[in-house]
């Protein structure tokens, strides 16, 4: 190939790291701020969530222009077709910082809700796996991938255990079935993190062995 088609290659890669940086910046700062029942954060974030929709614009355009003008091969082709689905994933956990933030704010005015016992500990588990997908993608390791598709059935079960805990707590007081659905819906958001931090890494093993993994047992 071409030294141009090197240097956007290069290009690319640039524009796709600071797009994970971004995103995984929002989702931290939306997770912390659930925790902490932030009431000014989802505007913030929505003006943050544009930079990276700009983003996700830019790296497709990019893409396209690469296999319009160079038609790569091979390794080159499949990290091409890689990066277009992981910004995909990586824009739905955009929005769903945007969304888990909008929860927050309706929960800051319920102080005496209390948040479920484990929702620091899925928030942890799914941040961890987008932060691993993530690194996967950069240092090219289908071993980390892999291994964060398998942690997900750990989220998947933490979030099952959440969301029966709280309709116990529903069920006991009905004051708090406004608060818990919104905490209801914001543990859903962050299980979806997971799931799409497991979409990066499938994307990931097929872009280091070319094998589509999706809809199989690792």
């Amino acid at each position: 190939m071409s030294q141009h088609f090197h240097k956007e290659m290069e290009h690319l890669h640039r524009n796709i790291l600071a797009m994970c940086s971004s995103v995984e910046e929002n989702i931290n700062e939306a997770v912390n701020g659930l925790k902490n029942r932030s009431s000014g954060l989802a505007e913030e974030l929505k003006i943050r969530d544009r930079e990276v929709n700009d983003l996700d614009v830019r790296i497709e355009e990019e893409c396209l222009k690469i296999l319009a003008l160079y038609n790569p091969v091979a390794n080159d082709l499949r990290r091409v077709c890689s990066v277009l689905k992981i910004i995909g994933e990586l824009e739905r956990v955009g929005d769903l910082a945007v969304s888990i933030a909008e929860r927050s704010a309706a929960i800051a005015v319920h102080p005496s809700f209390p948040l479920p016992m484990r929702l620091s500990e899925i928030s942890r588990e799914s941040l961890t796996m987008l932060h691993d997908s993530i690194d996967s993608y950069v240092e090219l390791d289908a071993d980390k991938a892999r291994s964060v598709i398998v942690h997900d059935d750990v989220v998947d079960e933490l979030n099952v255990e959440l969301l029966n805990e709280l309709r116990v707590t529903m069920a006991g007081d009905p004051a708090h079935v406004d608060p818990g659905m919104h905490i209801f819906s914001a543990i859903r958001h962050i299980e979806r993190v997971a799931d799409h931090a497991t979409n990066i890494a499938e994307d990931v093993v097929y872009l280091i062995n070319g094998e589509i993994i999706r809809h199989r047992q690792i």
